[in-house]
């Protein structure tokens, strides 16, 4: 209801706003430029939305590796993938899966007929044809083979070369050595058969050297399926991004003397006046100038509930406007939008390393080394302990031994499932720093959370106002809010707020001044008025108080108790009345201290504000212990503690003041409706600012890791299984061998299943 005051002596001459010496100032740090891990070069703005038209291309098993043009891998052999961060990349893959392709169908042409012709003893009818046996089938197989070999495998090889020059021996090493044995000694067998012992020639005359043209053009084939199905499978991980990317428009409507004119994203300008239209993506992050309308925002904040925008309102780049029009005003464009900003960090989280991946690095060091002994034991067993012919046996089970060993399942166990998590994250609204912190979250014991603004909503509001006898309490609201309008304290801007709302007129004030941790004070139409605590307003001073009646005192005690900050107003050396103001409660704070809870953590709040509110905002979340009157300084030696008790510490917080505790904390926790220094000292950050992100950011770490270990674990048991019998341990008992077919086939499967299972972490459930 409005109300026009009467004309009280609250007004006068206003003086020069001067800030309170209590209020925060806001602040904002630019984001370093990061250096290239490889080259020490600057990076590139690359978390623009809107990219430069350079592409970039990275390693996704060797963090640090990237190259500006597509190839393999220098360390590892596997050919790079393009980032989705840059510029085509959601219909582009560099190139690398469409030759794949090519080379898979042209391959597969070539080997079937080898392989029907090698099998024919398993046909009669085709076993009866002499053609089909003799010397015919075996140069048929010769010039079929030799270019799926040499074409078909040439990347392979180049691979497997280039992983010898730099002692880095992968996968590609083996399949090199294992194809290439096979084909040399038949290629050696059809050429030159004179150099193989009598005891190697067999068939229907008994005149011919063994020949394995079938299972190095099969394998050949099998390793190009399964990098064909890889590629598939890991473009498919970077489909967060790319949906990221999608929400940017590419164009805007910049209005100008009147005239809407359409411009390219990338033209925006900082302050430029953009038109909305309904049904419009909204271009850029800033405010709305003129119009209203509703802005699905569920690309922040997950709900599907539009969002009233009025005059005034801060609207984000890529969310999606309803029904209405409006123009509003470019703050931040390009990188610094919210929107690049995840991108961001998801494109550089995809790329990071987890601690868990040193077991990787430790075992594939030893790995491969340990292959090829496997594999020269293999021969020599065979030759001295096998039945004839024995270097015919010893060959293929040492080529199966090489074959089947897939150091690249290892490597990819752990990267694959940190790009798919992070992307999952992306779309929950939990955005990772580094996969270190992703792993950390999964073992956190203790939740330090900030109250202002993290559980609270960081916005105090005017509950009520209780005038003294003889006051009225719009007069008491109209002369504290003309005080409090020269201070920057959120208190003081509830004041305001409240004053405004019931319609009250504020008076000029002169000589402002104002007590850290105290209150102000201002001259109000010749009088001094004072505002803050009862402490302040009961300092001795010329204007010092009388005394505060026990109406007055009894009223802000049980008022204390039930959590509200308590701001007494004095004038005439009398306490005119007291305001009541309270920083309510996250309607999600309750259910979000609930999720924490049956993850088992333990809740710790530290608040700067006094015992009797922190108590009753404990007692209300049920909160395990609290520290008031915090200070960054507190803040940090609390964390400290709580680490040194053994404690693994996720700090949440959202301001200024909180950096040094999320920096310290084993994992921070930045919500991203705070401040960008917040935002760079936390490992994670929850865009939507909801304290529910932090269960949802435990269970997507608990559900990665049970992802990395189930990969891990497919690729130890895979090898440990895989090796012996490829040696033939089972000869002896069962008569079995396994082909070097089947060991390629094996091989090619262990990898597909590694990115398969990664995979299944896109529909990882995050919410209880």
């Amino acid at each position: 209801m409005n109300h026009e005051p009467e004309d009280k002596p609250h007004s006068c001459c206003t003086p020069e706003p001067k800030p309170c010496c209590h209020a925060e100032a806001p602040a904002t740090a630019p984001e370093p430029v990061k250096e290239h891990s490889c080259c020490g070069h600057g990076g590139h703005a690359h978390g623009d939305v809107t990219p430069s038209a350079a592409t970039k291309y990275f390693c996704p098993m060797c963090p640090g590796v990237e190259s500006d043009v597509p190839g393999d891998c220098p360390k590892c052999g596997m050919a790079l993938e393009l980032n989705p961060e840059w510029q085509g990349a959601a219909d582009d893959d560099g190139g690398e899966l469409r030759e794949m392709s090519r080379r898979l169908f042209i391959c597969t042409v070539l080997t079937l007929p080898v392989f029907v012709t090698a099998m024919a003893h398993l046909f009669p009818a085709l076993a009866a044809q002499a053609w089909a046996t003799g010397s015919v089938s075996r140069w048929m197989q010769f010039a079929l083979s030799t270019p799926v070999v040499l074409w078909g495998g040439a990347p392979f090889f180049r691979r497997a070369w280039r992983s010898l020059l730099t002692r880095a021996f992968n996968m590609w090493t083996l399949v090199a050595t294992g194809v290439g044995a096979a084909f040399v000694t038949s290629a050696a067998a059809m050429l030159a058969p004179g150099i193989f012992p009598d005891t190697m020639r067999h068939g229907a005359h008994g005149a011919h050297v063994p020949i394995y043209f079938e299972a190095a053009a099969v394998i050949i084939v099998l390793v190009q399926l399964g990098q064909v199905l890889e590629m598939r499978a890991r473009n498919r991980t970077g489909g967060a991004i790319r949906a990221l990317l999608d929400l940017a428009p590419p164009v805007a409507r910049r209005v100008r003397d009147g005239t809407d004119t359409e411009i390219p994203l990338a033209e925006v300008a900082v302050g430029d006046l953009l038109r909305v239209r309904p049904g419009d993506k909204v271009p850029v992050d800033g405010s709305v100038q003129e119009g209203s309308s509703s802005v699905d925002e569920s690309m922040i904040t997950g709900e599907s509930v539009p969002v009233a925008k009025l005059a005034g309102d801060r609207v984000t780049g890529g969310t999606v406007n309803g029904s209405g029009g409006f123009v509003m005003r470019a703050e931040r464009i390009g990188r610094d939008t919210l929107l690049a900003q995840i991108v961001r960090l998801t494109a550089e989280a995809r790329r990071s390393r987890a601690p868990i991946q040193a077991l990787e690095d430790k075992v594939s060091a030893i790995f491969v080394p340990a292959v090829f002994v496997a594999s020269l034991i293999t021969f020599v067993a065979w030759m001295l302990l096998g039945p004839e012919p024995r270097l015919a046996f010893a060959l293929v089970n040492a080529v199966a031994v090489l074959i089947i060993a897939c150091p690249c399942a290892l490597g990819l166990a752990t990267p694959m499932s940190i790009m798919v998590g992070v992307g999952r994250g992306a779309q929950a609204g939990v955005l990772v720093k580094d996969a270190a912190a992703l792993e950390t979250l999964e073992h956190a014991t203790v939740i330090v959370v900030d109250k202002t603004g993290t559980l609270t909503e960081g916005k105090p509001t005017v509950l009520d106002v209780f005038p003294a006898d003889g006051t009225n309490a719009d007069d008491l609201l109209a002369c504290a809010a003309s005080v409090e309008q020269s201070s920057e304290h959120p208190l003081a801007a509830a004041i305001v707020s409240a004053a405004k709302a019931r319609g009250l007129k504020l008076a000029d004030v002169k000589n402002f001044a104002s007590e850290t941790g105290g209150g102000v004070s201002a001259l109000v139409g010749g009088r001094t008025v004072r505002v803050g605590k009862i402490a302040f307003i009961m300092s001795s001073s010329a204007d010092g108080m009388d005394g505060v009646d026990d109406t007055l005192a009894k009223r802000a005690e049980a008022l204390e108790g039930e959590g509200r900050t308590v701001v007494f107003v004095a004038w005439d050396r009398r306490a005119a009345g007291l305001i009541a103001i309270a920083d309510p409660i996250k309607e999600s704070a309750t259910a979000a201290i609930g999720d924490l809870r049956a993850l088992g953590l333990m809740l710790h709040m530290l608040t700067g504000d006094n015992a009797r509110t922190a108590a009753v905002v404990a007692r209300t979340l049920g909160i395990d212990s609290f520290e008031v009157a915090a200070t960054p300084a507190s803040k940090l030696a609390r964390i400290r503690a709580l680490r040194d008790a053994g404690g693994i510490v996720v700090m949440a917080g959202d301001g200024i003041n909180d950096s040094p505790a999320l920096a310290a904390a084993n994992v921070g926790v930045a919500m991203g409706t705070g401040t960008d220094v917040a935002m760079l000292s936390a490992g994670i950050t929850l865009v939507k600012g909801d304290l529910r992100g932090i269960a949802r950011a435990i269970r997507l770490s608990r559900a990665t890791l049970r992802n990395i270990r189930q990969n891990l674990f497919f690729a130890f048991a895979y090898n440990a299984i895989g090796v012996p019998l490829a040696a033939g341990v089972l000869y002896p008992v069962f008569g079995w061998l396994l082909s070097p077919m089947i060991a390629g086939a094996a091989m090619s499967f262990s990898s597909v299943s590694v990115v398969t299972n990664a995979l299944r972490l896109r529909h990882a459930r995050l919410d209880a």
